[in-house]
């Protein structure tokens, strides 16, 4: 399993872009679409033998998922940024200090975040007028799902730095396998076992924790500066400082997302348990055009920082032309097959419920079609955060989209002839133009600065 530069590697700051972007992230891609087929499973299995109130109690809890763990999640975004800027740089030993600073934080903010879903996951959940038919089985779910926090926030650290050293197949081949076991637990506690939500929320951390082993085990058996020896893992806060300058603004603008899906969520159950299960159900299939644009955000990130590091400031506008050309044009496909067949595709999820159905019909025509404007914004975010920027999309992100999407909540969509799931999911629509124009300005502008630096 020991990973040998150039096989599993590939070369950021030299060779052809548009095939060394695809050869990247194509393993991304199955990486996001093989995490959704299996929490997609959960979805099948759940509804399948246990009804359209445990899929809807499942879906219920993503958004508080999302809101607590996104601030950590931001920073493995900081370390995969630095370590592609160290390693771009060739500075081995600031390599080193990233790898064992990453992991152990990634081990105590896991634990962190744990305890606090699992104590505070019914008043959340009733924070967010989860209907009462659903909210034991929300909060049973959630609770177990927080307990395996991390093993999640672990592996995504170690993948990130992995990611950031060209090497995508790893993090896709530990994912596969916690996810082929995540399935095969499903089907034996929900089926064999007669368990209800707890069955699936058990495979999933169990799965997680594969993951999670599988690629510290290969950070420990590599043979490059990244490699990991337990015995020196040492949080070294300088190298700290400089994960939390990009991590902890992609965090914010990530939790702050998250709260503005924690309301639209509450907006949503307001019409009652088949539109929560409708809008969970659907989520989940747009979910899979989103891993691939956002894998476009990951190899933007990732070539860009490398080739800030290298000082090769003139590719930085053909990387994110590179990454923006791909993307859209794959966004569009995408949204255009699952459009065409909507309703068989929710079938699969909701088999008790013709109503739920035809509320995720709406939101996959009024999110799914647009979906590729959010798609610019992720490939410019990408870029700006790899040239070493965070705070400047993290205040771009929060005022065009969260602030637009709150405003319209509390203005448009309360206007009794706008209160409907049309209007509410137009909101993100307008949001994603008026976030990608001002990332673009905000691009243009840093690049041209690091160009100026440069020349003097």
């Amino acid at each position: 399993m020991s990973l040998q530069r150039g096989k599993n590697n590939i070369n950021m700051t030299e060779g052809p872009l548009f095939s060394n972007i695809i050869r990247y992230t194509i393993p991304i891609i199955l990486t996001g679409i093989l995490q959704l087929l299996f929490n997609a499973a959960d979805l099948m299995v759940i509804g399948n033998f246990r009804g359209s109130d445990s899929v809807a109690a499942v879906g219920s809890t993503g958004s508080i998922t999302v809101l607590l763990t996104s601030l950590l999640i931001g920073m493995a975004t900081g370390v995969g940024v630095i370590a592609a800027q160290t390693m771009g740089a060739k500075d081995n030993d600031s390599t080193s200090k990233v790898v064992h600073t990453a992991i152990p934080v990634a081990v105590i903010c896991g634990v962190t975040i744990g305890l606090i879903g699992i104590i505070f996951a019914e008043p959340l959940l009733s924070m967010m007028s989860t209907p009462d038919s659903i909210l034991p089985k929300s909060a049973l779910y959630m609770k177990i799902c927080f307990s395996g926090t991390i093993f999640s926030l672990t592996y995504n650290f170690s993948a990130a730095i992995l990611r950031a050293s060209g090497d995508t197949k790893g993090p896709l081949t530990y994912l596969t396998i916690g996810g082929v076991t995540n399935v095969i637990l499903n089907v034996i506690f929900v089926t064999l076992l007669n368990m209800d939500v707890e069955g699936v929320a058990i495979a999933t951390v169990t799965s997680q924790a594969i993951s999670c082993v599988l690629v510290i085990i290969r950070l420990i058996r590599v043979n490059e500066e990244w490699k990991l020896i337990l015995k020196k893992m040492k949080i070294d806060f300088k190298t700290l400082g400089k994960i939390i300058k990009i991590g902890l603004p992609a965090g914010i603008q990530g939790s702050v997302f998250a709260l503005s899906n924690v309301i639209i969520q509450s907006s949503v159950n307001s019409f009652g348990a088949s539109a929560v299960a409708g809008n969970a159900a659907a989520a989940n299939i747009d979910g899979f055009t989103y891993v691939v644009m956002n894998s476009f955000y990951q190899a933007a990130l990732n070539f860009t920082g490398q080739n800030v590091g290298a000082g090769k400031f003139h590719r930085l506008g053909k990387i994110m032309r590179a990454n923006m050309i791909v993307c859209v044009s794959a966004a569009i496909i995408m949204s255009g097959v699952i459009f065409m067949f909507s309703r068989r595709l929710l079938g699969i999820y909701i088999t008790d419920d013709a109503l739920a159905i035809e509320f995720g019909v709406i939101r996959l025509i009024w999110l799914g079609i647009p979906y590729f404007l959010c798609g610019i914004g992720e490939v410019l975010v990408g870029a700006i955060r790899g040239m070493g920027a965070s705070i400047t999309p993290m205040v771009i992100s929060i005022l065009c989209i969260c602030g637009i999407r709150l405003v319209w909540i509390f203005t448009v969509f309360s206007m009794p002839q706008y209160h409907s799931l049309e209007s509410l999911y137009l909101s993100y629509s307008v949001s994603w133009i008026a976030c990608a124009i001002g990332h673009f300005i905000s691009f243009k502008v840093l690049k041209n600065r690091l160009q100026r630096r440069l020349k003097q």
